[in-house]
């Protein structure tokens, strides 16, 4: 008996938790057919304008129920992976640690973007860390390796202990570390200079923006890390 439970107390050690295997597997969060495990952002289901158009999560910018759409649940430390297409001139975003509450009127409030953007057309291509993949006014991307508009982008987000990392299409483009004297920088020279809520929430929902253009995702999935 004694034999018994030493084995069992081993093997106990040695493998992990139920949590810790939750914790590390991947997540789908669109499942390509229909909008379950997001709504629009303060409202209680997603909004009529995005739609799932062959497999993809599209946004309409002619359809009643605009609204960023945000995930049901919130996230802290995760690997967030998506593939994205913008229209031509198009604009929208990744956002996240968004903090979902009437007193802030827009996930960018709260949240932190990696840019989706048609570089070439798009409005607002003039400054290098507004461009696709960029930390959103904050940080450029290191290089420009952005597929054209009406063609697919991977793009990659993971954050771990405050520490963001960026990729678009397999290259790491952005890399910096919260709370850190290089992010103090990076906000003081943004408009979030004072902005006394951006980025202040560690833990938050994940938006797709909507910011009036066509605009896909797919394959979006998680890990929490």
């Amino acid at each position: 008996m004694k034999k018994l439970l030493l084995s069992l107390m081993i093997v106990g050690t040695l493998t992990p938790g139920a949590n810790a295997q939750k914790k590390h597997k991947r997540q789908v969060l669109f499942n390509g057919k229909n909008t379950d495990g997001w709504h629009t952002y303060l409202k209680p289901t997603a909004g009529a304008a995005w739609q799932v158009v062959d497999g993809a999560l599209q946004l309409d910018p002619k359809a009643e129920g605009q609204g960023d759409l945000v995930t049901d649940q919130e996230y802290e430390n995760f690997e967030l992976s998506l593939d994205w297409k913008i229209a031509e001139g198009g604009n929208s975003g990744v956002i996240f640690d968004v903090h979902e509450d009437p007193a802030f009127r827009s996930t960018y409030d709260t949240g932190i973007e990696m840019q989706v953007l048609d570089n070439k057309n798009a409005d607002d291509n003039k400054k290098a860390n507004h461009l696709a993949g960029s930390l959103y006014d904050l940080k450029a991307p290191s290089q420009d390796v952005a597929k054209p508009a009406g063609e697919w982008n991977k793009a990659k987000i993971r954050k771990e202990n405050g520490h963001l990392t960026f990729y678009l299409n397999n290259v790491k483009i952005v890399e910096t570390q919260m709370g850190s004297p290089e992010w103090e920088t990076l906000v003081n020279n943004s408009k979030f200079k004072n902005w006394k809520n951006f980025a202040k929430y560690p833990k938050g929902h994940i938006a797709l923006q909507d910011h009036g253009g066509q605009v896909s995702y797919k394959n979006i999935s998680i890990t929490e890390l």
